[in-house]
């Protein structure tokens, strides 16, 4: 199979063409922009494998996004190229419109006018996989679960660009016969997240003595997804997915944000002990929380698990125990994003009288 993955040089898109080359035996293109997000680094892996190309493309250039397919001839699509970043989105919404909704509609009209070339069984057999997010879903109370019918009802200007995007996807389905489908995960983490997300931010914080600031009373609750389970996951679903179907995929791991923080702090205290701060836990720090901040998240993966026989590999205490464990042995990829690209400091919030 020859697989077209965009966004291929970030956290979750880097492990999707680890999968497909390691586990599928695939053809794979990355396309990335290489963003601050997207990262050569996390590729290297694939460097030397000669199912393995490597494109530096904007997915809103339409020119070079329609050589990519002429060339390469994907018999399928995942479509990761996203800003995805919650607080980034608050300091700075353009971006999120111009890649994830317009990057997105330049994305499907690459992929419509592509499948107009291919004859009969191989158009019918290709697919367009779109990777979305549960934010777009809103916030649930104490009870419940989102699932695929889930009303959209996001809350941020990131949840907002990719429930448009979804939109999309559906009517470019709909519309113009577009063997799509679009997956809806839950929170992810693991080896290679850019250090703005909450479990590698606290991990390299913690390493360095910083405060481990936390929203509130960190009484928000995530499901926790491991990366790897993800991209097993999606692709399944370009294998065995029924186009015109969503499918939620979730890591069955709810925890509120102090817990999750607490199970790091113990994880590193056994794994990484003393460093002159004494307990980690000691450097919990609770802030002011970001706007709009929803209150749960939760996963149900029931049509998944039915129809397609995925579930997670592993629990929380197993990823978390390895994801600690990949960023004490990889200082040589995160020490550059801290001494050049992102140090730390907190984002997502709002200057007195800012628009």
């Amino acid at each position: 199979m020859r697989v077209l993955v965009t966004g291929g040089a970030g956290f979750i898109g880097s492990a999707v063409v680890r999968h497909f080359l390691d586990k599928a035996g695939a053809e794979v293109l990355t396309l990335d922009k290489l963003t601050y997000a997207g990262r050569l680094a996390s590729l290297d892996e694939c460097r030397s494998n000669p199912r393995h190309n490597f494109r530096k493309i904007d997915i809103t250039d339409r020119e070079a996004v329609a050589a990519a397919f002429a060339a390469f001839r994907p018999q399928a699509v995942v479509h990761l190229a996203a800003e995805s970043h919650v607080d980034r989105s608050i300091d700075g919404p353009a971006d999120f419109i111009k890649t994830n909704v317009e990057g997105t509609f330049v994305l499907l009209e690459a992929a419509r006018d592509y499948r107009q070339t291919l004859a009969g069984a191989e158009g019918d057999a290709f697919r367009f996989l779109h990777v979305s997010t549960d934010e777009v879903f809103g916030s649930l109370g104490a009870e419940g679960q989102f699932d695929e019918t889930t009303r959209y009802d996001p809350r941020s200007p990131y949840s907002a660009s990719k429930a448009a995007s979804d939109h999309l996807v559906r009517a470019w389905h709909h519309t113009y016969g577009l063997p799509a489908m679009i997956s809806n995960c839950s929170n992810n983490y693991g080896p290679r997240q850019f250090p703005e997300k909450l479990i590698p931010l606290f991990i390299l914080n913690a390493l360095e003595g910083k405060t481990l600031p936390v929203y509130g009373a960190g009484a928000n609750v995530r499901d926790w997804l491991y990366v790897d389970d993800h991209a097993a996951a999606l692709a399944l679903i370009v294998e065995r997915g029924r186009p015109g179907e969503t499918y939620a995929i979730g890591g069955g791991e709810e925890r509120t944000n102090i817990d999750l923080v607490r199970s790091l702090c113990r994880i590193l205290d056994e794994m990484r002990p003393g460093g002159g701060t004494g307990p980690h836990e000691a450097l919990i720090e609770h802030v002011e929380d970001r706007p709009g901040h929803d209150a749960r998240y939760a996963i149900d993966f029931g049509k998944l698990e039915r129809e397609l026989g995925w579930r997670p590999s592993l629990s929380l205490e197993e990823g978390l125990r390895k994801t600690v464990a990949w960023y004490l042995a990889n200082p040589d990829w995160w020490q550059p994003i801290r001494a050049e690209s992102y140090g730390g400091h907190q984002l997502g919030r709002i200057a007195a009288g800012a628009r």
